[in-house]
């Protein structure tokens, strides 16, 4: 094994920032075996099978493939998930969503929380997990994505979710939300990074949104006013040369107590706005 991680590091050295790393996670893949297999067998020999295996998934990968498409799983929070090309790569970024959450509500309370877009279901099983007398709802325009996150869900034998297809808050008509999460498409469709490293292979639908990456947060914006219970929040991920805009966008819905908070890199990250606590209730 020991060699193979050697020339497989060598191999990817040019594709990738952790050649190490992505190397270890197909050798994984290939041999059927947990991490720890590798420091505690490190002389182990491979079999043939394992070998044209490995160099297999090691030539995809060398081809651009993101790693977590070619062995099918990633990590997020607390937990691992499936993950597909229906659905997109969960990233580290993005679980600032839920640790806003849990600044801001009782792990003991009872809330309505939306998720929008869940993909793989990252957030909404995240939240389901972290808030478990909660009632969380997934929605997806794809029927493929949502097949992926309900097997993630089952895997983790959550009973607190449903799942529903359709887009964004369309499927819950006259219900409010203590919490609306989502992380939309917010890239713009002539960005330059769409031709670059893993998102080449991303399904396009869930990266892009219109000419400035903003309609579907103008779209959830515009949909949450009306679907968030009194003093309910809508926290939202974007890209980090959006916060301003994004709320500009809240504001101009009638979000009270808007706010952008920056990711770990000191980015822009994701913004929040606050319904308040005292106008018309949701039709």
């Amino acid at each position: 094994m020991s060699d193979f991680l050697q020339s497989g590091c060598e191999v990817l050295a040019g594709v990738t920032d952790t050649p190490r790393l992505d190397v270890e996670l197909l050798l994984l893949k290939a041999l059927g075996k947990e991490r720890s297999y590798l420091y505690t067998w490190p002389e182990q020999l491979l079999t043939d099978e394992q070998l044209v295996i490995a160099k297999q998934l090691l030539q995809r990968r060398q081809k651009g493939e993101p790693v977590a498409y070619i062995i099918g799983r990633r990590d997020f929070w607390d937990f691992s998930v499936e993950v597909t090309s229906a659905t997109l790569i969960p990233r580290p970024e993005t679980e600032l969503l839920v640790e806003l959450a849990l600044q801001k509500y009782d792990q003991e309370a009872v809330l309505d929380i939306a998720d929008l877009g869940t993909g793989s279901g990252i957030l909404a099983i995240a939240l389901a997990r972290e808030f478990p007398d909660s009632a969380v709802y997934a929605v997806d325009l794809s029927k493929d994505a949502i097949e992926v996150a309900r097997r993630n869900s089952e895997s983790l034998q959550l009973k607190n979710i449903a799942f529903k297809c359709g887009s964004w808050l369309e499927p819950f008509a006259g219900k409010a939300f203590d919490l609306i999460v989502s992380n939309p498409p917010y890239i713009e469709d002539t960005d330059d990074h769409l031709e670059q490293g893993d998102v080449r292979f991303e399904p396009r639908s869930a990266l892009v949104s219109g000419g400035d990456g903003l309609g579907d947060i103008r779209l959830i914006a515009e949909q949450a006013i009306s679907h968030l219970k009194f003093g309910g929040v809508l926290a939202v991920e974007h890209g980090y040369q959006q916060g301003k805009a994004v709320r500009d966008i809240f504001v101009a819905v009638g979000l009270e107590k808007v706010e952008t908070e920056q990711d770990l890199q000191g980015h822009d990250r994701v913004t929040v706005g606050h319904r308040s606590l005292s106008d018309a209730s949701p039709e």
